[in-house]
């Protein structure tokens, strides 16, 4: 035995996230930025990371279509890291109701249907069974296609956090009012704002249940993954009607109900999700007409369906009539 071999390996095992790496990659063949996407570590720490293990002779590099995909390398045969691989994959196993394993379960969902939705959009597996690349095809550009469509609308958009999708708004809208309630984290929207030169956009701190935004001051009002974060999303979606004008529509896109508890303490959730027709009476209370709720993709390939909901805000009848 090579005391300082086995030394090495074992210091580097010690490691949670190398561990979690370890587990994902046992499991699925995955690129760097879809480990990163479950793992929500930098990349360049997922990049370390897999250095070592690729090193140690446990993770093992594929190429194919212009990708490097990463998988692990369990030889039970090995007489040196077999014992190792079966120790490993008992704890695997044993592990399936902890929470950060459970956390990673629904993220490596999430980018497995994400990864068959992009293959299907870019003409699926050619002959070979390799996904076909095509070059320019990407959702954010068909999104900024449809927004180019759209009249040009004073948007509020509730819960806006770093603001990535505002700024999206504001590519197509005249002018947008972004509300959160977190002073750094607008901090950051504000800065994200200036170095993409988008000066169409105002910032504003407050809650979402309460808006800092004047009645029938907007055309639109969106709260997109912000509902479940709310302390009353009734209130949030009241404060919503609120600030459209008459004809206005509130668009709400959320996380359909899921069983996923370890969201509140790791993610600030209060609520775990919402069904459609909950959501829908929820709207209609606000005062919204002519809803509509349906669910954006399938909730049976992951455990974070979304729901897309729409209303309009309907007009005042004058007295007398």
């Amino acid at each position: 035995m090579d005391v300082k071999v086995t030394t090495t390996l074992f210091r580097l095992l010690g490691d949670e996230a190398r561990l979690r790496l370890l587990r994902l990659l046992s499991q699925e063949r995955l690129n760097v930025s879809e480990l990163t996407a479950v793992l929500g570590i930098a990349q360049s720490g997922v990049s370390r990371h897999l250095g070592l293990l690729r090193d140690a002779g446990l993770v093992s590099e594929e190429r194919e279509g212009g990708f490097t995909f990463l998988r692990a390398t369990p030889d039970e045969h090995d007489a040196c890291l077999g014992p190792v691989w079966s120790l490993l994959q008992a704890r695997f196993d044993a592990a399936g109701a902890d929470a950060v394993v459970r956390e990673d379960q629904a993220r490596l969902r999430q980018v497995l249907r994400q990864r068959r939705d992009n293959a299907a959009t870019h003409g699926g597996a050619t002959g070979s069974g390799r996904r076909q690349f095509v070059p320019g095809r990407s959702w954010a550009a068909w999104s900024r296609g449809l927004g180019l469509l759209l009249p040009r609308h004073t948007v509020v958009d509730l819960g806006c956090g770093e603001g990535f999708l505002t700024l999206e708004i504001a590519r197509w809208a005249a002018h947008v009012i972004a509300v959160d309630r977190s002073g750094p984290v607008l901090e950051r929207a504000r800065e994200l704002a200036t170095r993409r030169r988008i000066a169409n956009v105002e910032w504003r701190l407050g809650e979402i249940e309460q808006p800092p935004v004047e009645n029938g001051a907007a055309d639109i009002a969106l709260l997109s993954q912000a509902l479940h974060h709310a302390e009353d999303p009734r209130q949030a979606l009241r404060a919503a009607t609120r600030v459209v004008r008459e004809h206005g529509r509130v668009l709400v896109l959320d996380l359909m109900a899921h069983a996923e508890e370890w969201t509140k303490e790791r993610l600030g959730d209060r609520w775990l999700g919402f069904d459609a027709d909950a959501l829908r009476e929820m709207m209609t209370d606000a005062g919204l007409v002519e809803v509509q709720v349906a669910p954006t993709d399938d909730a049976g390939a992951g455990s974070f369906g979304v729901l897309t909901a729409i209303g309009t805000r309907p007009a005042t009848r004058a007295r007398g009539k």
